[in-house]
């Protein structure tokens, strides 16, 4: 294996099975994850041991038995066919291992592989286009706490994000030119994955740079890590390559937990706003997803479609996500190489 590269693709995980023992197993690892809810443990292990796991598990195992397939869950089908895919892609100078960051295959078995092969040096691909500390920042978090105890530590990349990539907008972009082709649809919505606002102040290292509003209207060096203003900035590049007009889309924000404030506006709220204004037929976009799940799947395509007809929206399309596309693979292929 001397003078190959390791690369890590991770995704954020899924439990072994749709069974309620195990989607409380894969809940407490997720929610405990300081990155994830970031209270001090005491408080954290409480809320999540003693409230959100017991009582969300029934419910979400319900949904996930919804998405499940014959191969199992589609988060881990997808990343398994990318494993092979992009492997193919890259060819014998290069080892590539799917790892989940919470749940199996784990980062830490993945890695240990890698390490057993003496690679010359590991690139590590977090699926997460936007940065995030719950996502991105947790996933370097997690390979850093496990390398750093090795003797022999090879070279590491990270690939930071990925929103602002010609082929990631293009990719996205096709998929939404094939549902624009087939309807004239009111409205257009990109509906990423809501954090506390909490969690962007937090990230303001200036300390006066983050208003959670018209600061994210453009990239600086001052909010570039912002995931609030990369998921904004996502949705220019999309609306450029689309050609939609102004005033015909919106940016929000889905799946809030609790009743603290999160990042606006919520898709939610959208939703049942537009129809309420008339709007009958929207195309909805998640592109904060690399590969459709309950978020994209059944959040997005069925809980909001549902809303968006009992307040008079007469057609409401879910533009999939990049899953096992050739336009993902060579994405995936110029992170690496480039």
């Amino acid at each position: 294996m001397v003078g190959k590269t390791g690369v890590l693709i991770v995704n954020l995980g899924t439990p072994d099975s749709p069974n309620v023992p195990d989607v409380r197993k894969y809940l407490r690892e997720f929610l405990m994850d300081g990155r994830v809810i970031d209270y001090p443990f005491i408080p954290r292990w409480m809320l999540v041991n003693l409230i959100i796991a017991p009582f969300r598990s029934p419910k979400s195992a319900k949904a996930y038995k919804e998405l499940w397939t014959n191969e199992g869950s589609p988060l881990k089908v997808y990343g398994e066919a990318n494993e092979l895919q992009l492997q193919d892609a890259l060819g014998d100078e290069y080892v590539v291992k799917l790892a989940m960051r919470y749940q199996s295959p784990s980062i830490e078995s993945k890695l240990k592989e890698f390490q057993q092969m003496g690679l010359n040096n590991i690139i590590v691909i977090p699926f997460f286009p936007q940065y995030a500390s719950a996502t991105t920042g947790s996933v370097y978090e997690e390979v850093m706490r496990i390398i750093t105890k090795w003797q022999v530590i090879p070279e590491i990349k990270f690939v930071n994000y990925f929103y602002n990539h010609p082929k990631f907008v293009n990719a996205f972009a096709e998929m939404g030119k094939k549902h624009l082709a087939e309807h004239d649809y009111d409205h257009v919505i990109f509906s990423y994955h809501g954090i506390p606002a909490r969690q962007i102040r937090k990230g303001d290292c200036t300390g006066n740079t983050c208003k959670l509003g018209t600061c994210c209207d453009s990239i600086s060096a001052l909010n570039q890590h912002c995931y609030r203003a990369e998921c904004f900035e996502t949705t220019r590049l999309l609306v450029k390559e689309l050609g939609l007009k102004e005033g015909t889309y919106t940016t929000c924000f889905q799946s809030r937990l609790g009743r603290e404030e999160w990042i606006k506006p919520y898709t939610e709220d959208l939703v049942k706003d537009l129809a309420k204004k008339g709007v009958k037929k929207v195309l909805a976009f998640s592109p904060a997803f690399v590969a459709d799940c309950l978020e994209t799947t059944l959040e997005v395509g069925d809980e909001y479609k549902e809303l968006f007809e009992e307040n008079g929206g007469e057609h409401w399309q879910l533009v999939e996500s990049l899953n096992d596309s050739d336009a993902w693979i060579e994405l995936l292929t110029d992170l690496v190489k480039n």
